[in-house]
């Protein structure tokens, strides 16, 4: 990556910002560009930036994103939103000659009943989770927009798909957030107010994978560095935990210990979910911290900077 551009889109949410962190290590040239400079929606504003920058790679960090009720509330936003982001930049950075590009998924375009842990050739073998389906959709057709280009015009381009991801930067709207930085705020909460009980959506059973941004950040530049290839690649911590046991280790972490009150009304999601990242391990990458330190870095962060 010596003495290339690389634009990171997206470059101030959680991932983003994380690769942005990661690559300054690199003896690269960063660009970006905040929201009100380039709207990646618009087709005519993305095709002329991209003339005017002309990276030699891309990492596609922006994205629409959000939990169950926001992708329940907002179906159109997500699947719009996000295609027009994806095809924009893809075309944008065709017509640019853009050497590579690095496209991010999520471990939701899987089948809701994906066999576990979930290989990358799951793919379109099931039916999705409906919770989310919006937003996998779009995701999908990213994934397939890269192996379009490859296919058609010789493009080096690839997909990862990160498992659930937090860290600093993530988004505590309780509205629209997942369920990790949503259970730090609310345990939070709880300690600050003297709450007895702490409410949690579903039966606390799901299993969840979890993997921090910036061990996902080390990862993408990895891929960078060492991948080219059609398929897309799982970037996974290789841990899973129930919903249950997430709120028990985020209760140690916060320092308060309320009694778990389960919302059976509300739904669980996917039962599990868990990543075959083993084709990346096999790669040489296997690099990421545990779940408890994590958690702890994050909510350190987040009490620094709420």
């Amino acid at each position: 990556m010596k003495g290339k551009r690389v634009f990171v889109a997206g470059h101030r949410g959680m991932v983003g910002a994380a690769v942005l962190r990661r690559l300054a290590a690199e003896d690269c040239e960063l660009v970006t560009a905040a929201r009100a400079e380039l709207d990646l929606v618009d087709q005519a504003a993305v095709r002329a930036w991209m003339q005017a920058q002309r990276p030699d790679a891309i990492v596609m960090a922006a994205a629409k994103v959000g939990g169950i009720k926001a992708n329940s509330d907002f179906p159109v936003d997500f699947l719009y939103q996000n295609l027009m982001i994806e095809a924009n930049l893809a075309q944008a950075a065709h017509e640019a000659d853009v050497e590579r590009f690095l496209f991010l998924g999520s471990s939701c375009i899987y089948p809701k009943f994906a066999p576990q842990p979930i290989p990358e050739d799951s793919l379109l073998t099931g039916a999705l989770e409906p919770t989310n389906e919006w937003y996998a959709v779009a995701k999908i057709a990213g994934i397939k927009l890269m192996q379009a280009y490859r296919r058609q015009y010789g493009r080096d381009w690839i997909s990862a798909m990160p498992t659930n991801l937090y860290g600093p930067g993530d988004n505590y709207d309780l509205n629209s957030s997942h369920v990790l930085p949503a259970l730090l705020r609310k345990f939070h909460e709880a300690k600050e107010a003297g709450a007895a009980s702490v409410e949690l959506w579903g039966t606390g059973t799901p299993r969840r994978e979890f993997i921090h941004c910036d061990d996902l950040a080390d990862a993408l530049v990895f891929l960078l560095k060492e991948y080219s290839g059609h398929d897309h690649v799982n970037v996974g911590s290789g841990v899973e935990v129930t919903i249950r046991e997430l709120a028990e280790t985020i209760a140690r972490v916060v320092g308060y210990d309320a009694e778990l009150v389960f919302d059976t009304t509300k739904p669980d999601g996917t039962p599990r979910k868990l990543m075959d990242s083993s084709r990346l391990h096999a790669m040489g990458w296997n690099n990421s911290r545990s779940l408890e330190e994590g958690i702890g870095q994050t909510y350190s962060h987040w009490l620094q900077n709420a």
